[in-house]
């Protein structure tokens, strides 16, 4: 038997999932969404703690590092159990597509986490980051806070176009675990498109979630950026997983084809010979 599942069936096999996420019952969805929004603030956590000791001088190599390890907060939410936003977008949409779900679950769903998520991720910068103090002092700040401000300094066109180029990634990753049979091949699916966007520089919605509140609870930025960053960042995402990933593999594996006729298929070819013959 394959460790592995073809594109196709990838597809398929997403549907499914994404039904049974659209599916689920409140609690399970709130609880569910918490533990991903939290485990994707904790690996956001770790990228700030090892890349602000970075020496200045090792340039993009720090940025480097730090995309190696931020995965880690994806990997726990897709092998440890947890429903992210930004996955959803591209799944649940599936479902939608395939008629497996109705808008009305799709659009409760992606709801639902979205709340979830940003009240794991803000505990995250709360607890961890302010109470501890983890990103509220000296280096740690410092970083915390440009990683914010420059979140914070694009355009709604910017931000929502970057949110495109995030969850194009992150949907991959999404789709090529589901592909996957095995946990390591599962975590090298999801590793190298995840450290791709975070490398790249892209916005998720989720991973905003947590560094900007936490620069805004150390006292910098205010939540009227916060939101003013999150409704582009939220929409790119959509765009990005429900139209790059699930509209395009929904194109290519999943929407019924047009019968091709044979009588229509040797019409033609005896029509064509026939002129082939008249030209000779």
């Amino acid at each position: 038997m394959s460790g592995y599942l073809k594109p196709n069936e990838i597809a398929i096999a997403t549907v499914e999932t994404g039904a049974v996420k659209a599916r689920n019952s409140l609690s399970v969805m709130l609880v569910l969404g918490f533990v991903a929004g939290a485990f994707i603030a904790l690996g956001y956590l770790l990228y700030i703690r090892i890349t602000a000791a970075v020496p200045s001088e090792w340039g993009s190599i720090s940025n480097l590092i730090g995309a190696s390890l931020f995965p880690v907060g994806l990997i726990l939410v897709l092998l440890g159990g947890g429903e992210l936003l930004t996955g959803n977008m591209m799944a649940v949409p599936l479902a939608r597509m395939k008629q497996r779900i109705t808008t009305w679950e799709a659009a409760r769903n992606l709801i639902i986490i979205t709340i979830a998520n940003f009240a794991g991720a803000v505990f995250v910068a709360y607890a961890f980051g302010h109470i501890v103090g983890l990103t509220a002092s000296g280096v740690y700040l410092e970083k915390t806070i440009a990683v914010a401000g420059h979140k914070l300094d694009e355009s709604f066109l910017q931000a929502f176009i970057s949110g495109i180029g995030c969850n194009w990634l992150v949907a991959i990753a999404v789709w090529v675990s589901y592909g996957s049979k095995s946990f390591s091949g599962k975590i090298l699916g999801i590793w190298f498109p995840t450290m791709a966007f975070v490398a790249i520089g892209f916005q998720h919605v989720v991973a905003n979630m947590f560094v900007i509140p936490a620069a805004i609870f150390e006292g910098y930025y205010t939540w009227g950026n916060y939101f003013m960053n999150f409704i582009p960042v939220w929409l790119g995402n959509l765009v990005g997983g429900m139209l790059f990933v699930a509209g395009v593999y929904y194109a290519a594996y999943l929407k019924p084809q047009p019968k091709v006729s044979p009588i229509a298929v040797n019409d033609n070819t005896i029509a064509y010979d026939k002129v082939k013959a008249q030209a000779n």
